[in-house]
């Protein structure tokens, strides 16, 4: 198992965020807990481009405080919403032989539901704490929507196992 943690960059993340202290508890956690029982933790920044306030340089393309990683934990940069769109992460994978993730981080969904998609597509076994994802209200859907939306009816029985943080705690401990 595999733990990947997406986008949880200084700029995403705050308190407009869906069940915000729910979901960032929820996220510390599951960190924790594979780090405590030594399961890989692969962090991902999403670079939007110059002039976005989350590009290189800037502050809010840094992972937030609250969830920094450690020296020996990697960490990827993307361009688009797949973390498979960057080629040494996906040929990394690959070598390894590793065949179980769970996804945790932001936005549900985009970089979330890309990635969960493109991981299913490659034949990886995907899990998805149903609390450990979130995003913002739109115009079009409240936030609270759009996750029960994919937690419900995109992700089951298609793409993904969605579990709750008690069964992601017991696959980390594996």
């Amino acid at each position: 198992m595999i733990l990947l943690v997406i986008d949880m960059q200084k700029a995403l993340v705050c308190d407009e965020l869906h069940n915000y202290d729910a979901f960032l508890k929820n996220v510390t956690k599951l960190i924790n807990t594979a780090r405590k029982n030594n399961t890989e933790i692969i962090y991902f920044k999403h670079d939007a481009g110059k002039d976005s306030g989350m590009s290189s340089g800037d502050e809010g393309f840094e992972i937030a405080n609250e969830v920094i990683p450690q020296d020996n934990e990697k960490v990827y940069i993307k361009t688009i919403n797949s973390c498979f769109g960057n080629n040494d992460f996906a040929n990394y994978l690959s070598n390894l032989g590793e065949k179980e993730l769970m996804i945790i981080g932001l936005q549900t969904e985009f970089c979330i539901d890309s990635t969960i998609k493109s991981a299913f597509e490659r034949g990886y076994k995907v899990f998805v704490p149903t609390l450990a994802h979130s995003t913002f209200s739109n115009n079009y859907l409240s936030a609270k929507t759009v996750i029960k939306y994919y937690n419900e009816w995109i992700w089951p029985d298609a793409f993904a196992k969605c579990i709750s943080l008690g069964e992601a705690i017991k696959l980390l401990k594996k």
